[in-house]
Protein backbone atom coordinates (compact mmCIF):
# COMPACT_ATOMS: atom_id res chain seq x y z
CA UNK A 1 0.00 0.00 0.00
CA UNK A 2 2.83 2.66 0.93
CA UNK A 3 4.69 1.73 -2.41
CA UNK A 4 1.74 2.20 -4.24
CA UNK A 5 1.04 5.44 -3.03
CA UNK A 6 4.87 6.70 -2.99
CA UNK A 7 4.93 5.68 -6.47
CA UNK A 8 1.15 7.72 -7.48
CA UNK A 9 3.33 10.82 -5.49
CA UNK A 10 6.42 10.27 -7.59
CA UNK A 11 4.29 10.12 -10.98
CA UNK A 12 2.64 13.11 -9.80
CA UNK A 13 5.98 14.95 -9.16
CA UNK A 14 7.45 14.60 -12.36
CA UNK A 15 4.36 15.20 -14.28
CA UNK A 16 4.56 18.68 -12.41
CA UNK A 17 7.82 19.07 -12.92
CA UNK A 18 7.66 18.23 -16.31
CA UNK A 19 4.93 20.74 -16.55
CA UNK A 20 6.86 23.32 -14.86
CA UNK A 21 9.92 22.98 -17.25
CA UNK A 22 7.40 23.89 -20.83
CA UNK A 23 8.96 27.23 -21.39
CA UNK A 24 6.76 30.11 -20.89
CA UNK A 25 5.83 32.30 -24.04
CA UNK A 26 5.07 36.17 -23.85
CA UNK A 27 3.78 38.80 -25.62
CA UNK A 28 4.68 41.85 -25.70
CA UNK A 29 3.29 45.20 -27.55
CA UNK A 30 5.37 48.14 -28.05
CA UNK A 31 3.87 50.43 -30.10
CA UNK A 32 2.84 48.91 -33.69
CA UNK A 33 4.66 45.94 -33.16
CA UNK A 34 4.24 43.16 -31.01
CA UNK A 35 7.51 41.39 -29.45
CA UNK A 36 7.09 36.92 -29.00
CA UNK A 37 10.04 35.44 -26.92
CA UNK A 38 9.91 31.51 -25.85
CA UNK A 39 12.01 30.66 -22.58
CA UNK A 40 13.64 33.85 -22.74
CA UNK A 41 14.15 33.75 -26.53
CA UNK A 42 13.26 36.06 -29.10
CA UNK A 43 11.55 34.36 -31.53
CA UNK A 44 9.66 37.23 -33.62
CA UNK A 45 7.50 40.48 -33.73
CA UNK A 46 4.64 40.67 -35.52
CA UNK A 47 4.31 44.45 -36.99
CA UNK A 48 1.33 46.36 -37.96
CA UNK A 49 2.55 49.54 -38.31
CA UNK A 50 -0.01 52.02 -41.02
CA UNK A 51 2.16 53.05 -43.35
CA UNK A 52 2.83 49.23 -44.25
CA UNK A 53 1.86 47.16 -47.05
CA UNK A 54 0.51 44.65 -45.10
CA UNK A 55 1.07 43.21 -41.00
CA UNK A 56 3.86 40.83 -40.70
CA UNK A 57 6.63 38.99 -38.94
CA UNK A 58 9.76 39.81 -38.35
CA UNK A 59 12.31 38.45 -37.92
CA UNK A 60 11.54 35.08 -37.40
CA UNK A 61 14.10 33.00 -35.23
CA UNK A 62 15.60 29.69 -34.42
CA UNK A 63 15.27 27.82 -31.17
CA UNK A 64 18.79 26.83 -32.05
CA UNK A 65 20.85 29.05 -33.71
CA UNK A 66 18.95 32.21 -32.80
CA UNK A 67 19.54 33.02 -36.41
CA UNK A 68 16.61 34.46 -38.79
CA UNK A 69 14.64 31.86 -40.74
CA UNK A 70 13.80 34.45 -43.33
CA UNK A 71 14.78 37.27 -44.95
CA UNK A 72 12.99 40.67 -45.39
CA UNK A 73 12.40 42.29 -48.75
CA UNK A 74 15.62 43.23 -51.60
CA UNK A 75 16.25 45.13 -54.23
CA UNK A 76 14.90 42.19 -56.50
CA UNK A 77 11.84 41.65 -54.13
CA UNK A 78 11.16 44.36 -52.04
CA UNK A 79 7.86 43.22 -51.87
CA UNK A 80 8.44 39.87 -49.77
CA UNK A 81 8.09 40.91 -45.56
CA UNK A 82 9.71 37.35 -44.19
CA UNK A 83 6.31 35.68 -42.78
CA UNK A 84 3.22 37.35 -44.23
CA UNK A 85 -0.46 37.20 -46.01
CA UNK A 86 -1.41 39.11 -48.64
CA UNK A 87 -3.15 38.81 -52.36
CA UNK A 88 -2.79 41.08 -55.42
CA UNK A 89 -5.60 41.17 -58.24
CA UNK A 90 -8.70 41.22 -55.73
CA UNK A 91 -11.63 43.87 -57.38
CA UNK A 92 -8.81 46.00 -59.02
CA UNK A 93 -6.48 46.33 -56.07
CA UNK A 94 -2.99 44.93 -55.35
CA UNK A 95 -2.89 43.86 -51.93
CA UNK A 96 0.58 41.97 -51.86
CA UNK A 97 2.73 44.26 -54.20
CA UNK A 98 4.48 47.85 -53.17
CA UNK A 99 2.69 50.72 -53.95
CA UNK A 100 0.19 51.65 -51.28
CA UNK A 101 -2.37 53.59 -53.37
CA UNK A 102 -2.68 50.17 -54.94
CA UNK A 103 -4.14 48.82 -51.95
CA UNK A 104 -3.45 48.08 -48.39
CA UNK A 105 -3.83 45.44 -45.27
CA UNK A 106 -4.32 47.91 -42.32
CA UNK A 107 -4.65 46.65 -38.92
CA UNK A 108 -7.45 48.13 -36.78
CA UNK A 109 -4.82 47.09 -33.67
CA UNK A 110 -3.65 44.50 -32.88
CA UNK A 111 -3.74 42.86 -29.12
CA UNK A 112 -2.41 40.66 -26.89
CA UNK A 113 -4.98 38.53 -25.70
CA UNK A 114 -3.04 35.78 -23.83
CA UNK A 115 0.57 36.24 -22.19
CA UNK A 116 2.89 34.59 -19.99
CA UNK A 117 2.48 30.83 -19.49
CA UNK A 118 2.39 27.98 -22.15
CA UNK A 119 1.34 30.21 -24.97
CA UNK A 120 0.92 33.81 -26.19
CA UNK A 121 -2.30 34.76 -27.82
CA UNK A 122 -2.41 37.66 -30.51
CA UNK A 123 -5.48 38.94 -32.10
CA UNK A 124 -5.83 41.59 -34.94
CA UNK A 125 -8.77 42.62 -37.63
CA UNK A 126 -7.51 44.01 -40.63
CA UNK A 127 -9.45 46.06 -43.54
CA UNK A 128 -8.49 45.87 -46.88
CA UNK A 129 -8.70 48.97 -48.55
CA UNK A 130 -7.30 51.78 -51.28
CA UNK A 131 -8.11 55.15 -52.48
CA UNK A 132 -11.29 55.89 -53.89
CA UNK A 133 -12.80 52.14 -54.08
CA UNK A 134 -14.93 50.02 -51.78
CA UNK A 135 -12.89 47.80 -49.13
CA UNK A 136 -13.08 44.33 -50.58
CA UNK A 137 -12.31 42.26 -47.34
CA UNK A 138 -12.30 42.68 -43.86
CA UNK A 139 -10.29 39.81 -42.04
CA UNK A 140 -10.54 38.74 -38.29
CA UNK A 141 -6.62 36.68 -36.93
CA UNK A 142 -5.30 35.02 -34.41
CA UNK A 143 -2.42 34.25 -33.93
CA UNK A 144 -1.03 31.41 -31.16
CA UNK A 145 3.06 30.74 -30.51
CA UNK A 146 4.21 27.70 -28.60
CA UNK A 147 7.10 25.29 -27.93
CA UNK A 148 5.89 21.60 -28.27
CA UNK A 149 9.83 20.83 -28.14
CA UNK A 150 12.94 22.38 -26.72
CA UNK A 151 13.65 22.64 -30.41
CA UNK A 152 10.17 23.57 -32.25
CA UNK A 153 8.35 26.79 -31.93
CA UNK A 154 5.44 26.73 -33.03
CA UNK A 155 3.33 29.61 -34.87
CA UNK A 156 -0.51 28.95 -35.80
CA UNK A 157 -1.86 31.62 -37.89
CA UNK A 158 -5.86 31.49 -38.11
CA UNK A 159 -7.43 33.96 -40.37
CA UNK A 160 -11.15 34.55 -40.94
CA UNK A 161 -11.96 36.34 -44.41
CA UNK A 162 -15.26 38.12 -44.63
CA UNK A 163 -16.05 39.51 -47.96
CA UNK A 164 -17.65 43.21 -47.93
CA UNK A 165 -18.86 43.16 -51.23
CA UNK A 166 -18.81 40.52 -54.24
CA UNK A 167 -15.08 39.60 -54.91
CA UNK A 168 -13.23 39.03 -57.56
CA UNK A 169 -9.57 38.08 -57.45
CA UNK A 170 -8.04 37.08 -60.98
CA UNK A 171 -5.48 34.59 -61.63
CA UNK A 172 -2.70 35.34 -60.04
CA UNK A 173 0.55 34.00 -58.39
CA UNK A 174 0.66 36.62 -55.37
CA UNK A 175 -1.89 35.17 -52.77
CA UNK A 176 -2.12 34.58 -49.23
CA UNK A 177 0.44 32.80 -46.88
CA UNK A 178 3.65 33.01 -47.65
CA UNK A 179 7.64 32.89 -46.27
CA UNK A 180 10.17 34.62 -47.73
CA UNK A 181 13.20 31.78 -46.64
CA UNK A 182 16.54 32.96 -45.23
CA UNK A 183 19.51 32.85 -47.90
CA UNK A 184 21.57 30.44 -45.73
CA UNK A 185 18.33 27.83 -46.13
CA UNK A 186 17.55 28.33 -49.57
CA UNK A 187 18.17 25.76 -52.61
CA UNK A 188 20.40 28.31 -54.37
CA UNK A 189 22.95 28.44 -51.57
CA UNK A 190 22.84 24.78 -50.93
CA UNK A 191 19.84 24.36 -48.35
CA UNK A 192 16.98 21.97 -49.20
CA UNK A 193 13.16 22.29 -49.88
CA UNK A 194 11.15 19.59 -50.03
CA UNK A 195 7.39 18.61 -50.03
CA UNK A 196 5.06 16.01 -47.88
CA UNK A 197 5.67 13.58 -51.17
CA UNK A 198 9.51 14.14 -51.32
CA UNK A 199 9.88 15.97 -54.43
CA UNK A 200 12.58 18.68 -53.90
CA UNK A 201 13.74 22.30 -55.68
CA UNK A 202 11.70 23.95 -57.56
CA UNK A 203 11.89 22.33 -60.58
CA UNK A 204 9.78 19.17 -58.73
CA UNK A 205 7.41 21.13 -56.08
CA UNK A 206 6.33 23.99 -58.36
CA UNK A 207 2.94 24.06 -58.88
CA UNK A 208 2.41 20.71 -56.85
CA UNK A 209 -0.54 20.06 -54.41
CA UNK A 210 1.10 19.08 -51.09
CA UNK A 211 -0.21 19.62 -47.39
CA UNK A 212 3.30 20.93 -46.12
CA UNK A 213 6.83 22.37 -47.52
CA UNK A 214 9.83 22.22 -45.61
CA UNK A 215 13.56 24.10 -46.35
CA UNK A 216 16.12 23.49 -44.50
CA UNK A 217 19.88 24.15 -44.26
CA UNK A 218 23.43 23.58 -42.10
CA UNK A 219 24.63 26.65 -39.97
CA UNK A 220 27.24 26.31 -37.58
CA UNK A 221 24.82 24.81 -35.11
CA UNK A 222 23.73 22.18 -37.31
CA UNK A 223 20.87 21.75 -39.67
CA UNK A 224 17.51 23.12 -39.10
CA UNK A 225 14.52 24.65 -41.15
CA UNK A 226 11.37 26.42 -41.31
CA UNK A 227 7.89 24.01 -42.35
CA UNK A 228 4.65 25.51 -43.32
CA UNK A 229 1.78 23.51 -43.29
CA UNK A 230 -2.41 23.86 -44.19
CA UNK A 231 -5.02 22.74 -42.38
CA UNK A 232 -6.93 19.80 -44.01
CA UNK A 233 -10.21 22.36 -43.61
CA UNK A 234 -9.16 24.76 -45.82
CA UNK A 235 -10.79 25.76 -48.65
CA UNK A 236 -8.63 25.11 -51.63
CA UNK A 237 -7.04 22.17 -49.65
CA UNK A 238 -4.29 20.50 -50.44
CA UNK A 239 -3.45 23.60 -52.63
CA UNK A 240 -0.24 23.52 -55.22
CA UNK A 241 2.49 25.47 -53.97
CA UNK A 242 4.18 28.81 -55.69
CA UNK A 243 8.07 27.93 -54.67
CA UNK A 244 11.39 29.18 -55.77
CA UNK A 245 15.37 28.36 -55.29
CA UNK A 246 16.20 31.76 -54.10
CA UNK A 247 14.10 30.96 -51.04
CA UNK A 248 10.34 31.42 -51.43
CA UNK A 249 7.02 28.99 -50.59
CA UNK A 250 3.30 29.77 -50.71
CA UNK A 251 0.58 27.34 -51.36
CA UNK A 252 -1.11 29.37 -53.50
CA UNK A 253 -4.89 28.51 -54.99
CA UNK A 254 -5.20 31.15 -57.34
CA UNK A 255 -2.38 29.99 -59.28
CA UNK A 256 -4.04 27.44 -60.01
CA UNK A 257 -7.86 28.38 -59.97
CA UNK A 258 -10.55 24.84 -60.98
CA UNK A 259 -11.53 25.38 -64.61
CA UNK A 260 -8.73 28.23 -65.04
CA UNK A 261 -11.51 30.78 -63.76
CA UNK A 262 -11.17 33.45 -61.24
CA UNK A 263 -11.94 32.96 -58.31
CA UNK A 264 -15.57 34.46 -57.01
CA UNK A 265 -16.73 34.67 -53.66
CA UNK A 266 -20.07 36.52 -52.41
CA UNK A 267 -20.57 39.33 -49.99
CA UNK A 268 -21.13 37.77 -46.78
CA UNK A 269 -19.16 34.55 -47.59
CA UNK A 270 -16.55 34.24 -44.66
CA UNK A 271 -13.94 31.25 -45.99
CA UNK A 272 -11.44 30.93 -43.26
CA UNK A 273 -7.94 29.35 -43.45
CA UNK A 274 -5.76 27.87 -41.01
CA UNK A 275 -1.98 27.58 -41.31
CA UNK A 276 1.16 25.84 -39.00
CA UNK A 277 4.65 27.90 -38.67
CA UNK A 278 7.34 24.88 -37.30
CA UNK A 279 11.09 26.29 -37.32
CA UNK A 280 13.02 23.53 -36.14
CA UNK A 281 16.22 21.35 -35.58
CA UNK A 282 17.11 19.36 -38.15
CA UNK A 283 15.92 17.80 -41.45
CA UNK A 284 12.76 17.27 -42.27
CA UNK A 285 13.05 13.68 -41.94
CA UNK A 286 14.58 14.12 -38.28
CA UNK A 287 12.30 16.81 -37.62
CA UNK A 288 9.64 14.32 -38.40
CA UNK A 289 7.55 17.23 -40.46
CA UNK A 290 5.37 14.22 -41.65
CA UNK A 291 4.04 13.02 -38.32
CA UNK A 292 3.82 17.12 -36.84
CA UNK A 293 1.38 17.26 -40.09
CA UNK A 294 -0.34 14.53 -38.92
CA UNK A 295 -1.10 15.55 -35.92
CA UNK A 296 -2.37 19.08 -36.76
CA UNK A 297 -4.43 17.68 -39.57
CA UNK A 298 -6.29 15.70 -36.52
CA UNK A 299 -7.08 18.83 -34.61
CA UNK A 300 -9.88 21.51 -34.52
CA UNK A 301 -7.98 24.70 -35.67
CA UNK A 302 -8.57 27.87 -33.44
CA UNK A 303 -11.49 30.08 -34.71
CA UNK A 304 -12.57 33.94 -33.42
Amino acid sequence: MKKTIFTALLICICATAAKAERPVVTAVKTGSRIDVTVGGKFFTSYHFQDDEKYPYFFPVNSPVSGAGMTSMRNGIWPHHSSLFFGCDRVNGGNYWQEGLERGRIVSLGARVVETGSERAVIEDECVWKRPDAEAPIIDRRRITITAPAETVFQLDFDIELEMLTDVTIEKTNHSLFSIRIDPDLSVEHGGTMRNAEGLETEKGTFGSASPWMDCYGTRRTGVEGIALMQHPSNPWYPSPWFTRDYGFLSPTPMYWPANERDTRLKKGEKPTLHYRVLVHAGDARQADIAAAFERYGAETPSVR
